[in-house]
């Protein structure tokens, strides 16, 4: 017995050190206006850049969901309609929860990585993967 607990010891002192941490993974607060006919996103490009995703695809998404047109122009995205910040939320929050955090620890830190012909989700975190959902039109890069 003495033994198993020095072994337990040691091993306990090889295990790297990790933080616990209860901070949730947040976005910036999205910058969205309706000016006349059209949406502007304003900070679409800080938006894509935190939650470490290329621009075309989290814009492909939204077009699908949002049902509309629209265009990426500098650091901002411009919608053909009228829509309101909790509906471009919800759509950021179901691209999050589809294409970025982890179906099993919930953390962000994915990646989009090829495993046979299979687009998959992989957690850097915990190791987990997950298929991709194929949508119409949206390609994974």
């Amino acid at each position: 017995m003495d033994e198993y607990i020095k072994f337990l010891d040691r091993a306990l002192k090889q295990l790297p050190s990790t933080k616990a941490t209860d901070s949730r993974f947040s976005i910036p607060q999205l910058k969205v206006f309706v000016e006349g006919k059209t949406t502007i996103f304003d900070n679409f490009d800080v938006v894509c850049n935190y939650i470490n995703r290329e621009q075309e695809h989290v814009m492909k998404f939204l077009l699908n969901e949002l049902g509309t047109a629209g265009k990426i122009i500098g650091d901002r995205v411009i919608f053909q309609g009228r829509f309101t910040t909790s509906e471009v939320e919800h759509q950021i929050q179901r691209y999050l929860d589809e294409y970025v955090l982890c179906g099993e620890c919930k953390k962000p830190d994915t990646h989009f990585t090829k495993m046979d012909r299979v687009w998959v989700l992989k957690c850097d975190a915990c190791g987990a993967i997950r298929p991709i959902i194929k949508r119409k039109g949206m390609k994974v890069k």
